[in-house]
């Protein structure tokens, strides 16, 4: 009788254990559907960081060339400019120069002399 009662005991705890059993096998699955799913989204997040970085560096690269490019425009603007200036400091330095002489006829006088004609006396020496 003690021996039906360890079994009948042991075949109790065996039903219970099936239950824990089954519901390990449910976790384990389901732990294993979780993995595969998270795989799954690191492996799309990795390729999108890779494209990111793709379009990262393609858009390094152009704005190193527009940066390129306004720096020669800059260049050509400024080179432009100095020209102009140039030309406007001429043109004022021309005009104050033409107007100082219109408006002061004495020192033009002064700066270019009527020409004198020459006279060549004759001495008549007596030896």
């Amino acid at each position: 009788m003690a021996e039906d009662v360890k079994v009948a005991v042991l075949e109790q705890k065996l039903e219970d254990l099936k239950d824990i059993i089954v519901k390990i096998d449910d976790a384990i699955e389901k732990l294993s559907e979780v993995n595969s799913n998270v795989t799954k989204m690191l492996a799309v997040h990795e390729e999108r960081i890779s494209k990111q970085e793709e379009t990262d560096s393609v858009l390094f690269a152009k704005i190193d060339k527009l940066r390129d490019k306004v720096d020669r425009d800059y260049d050509a603007l400024v080179s432009r400019v100095q020209t102009i200036e140039k030309r406007v400091w001429m043109a004022i330095g021309a005009i104050a120069c033409i107007s100082f002489l219109m408006n002061n006829t004495r020192v033009i006088e002064i700066l270019t002399p009527e020409p004198q004609a020459s006279i060549i006396e004759q001495r008549n020496f007596k030896v």
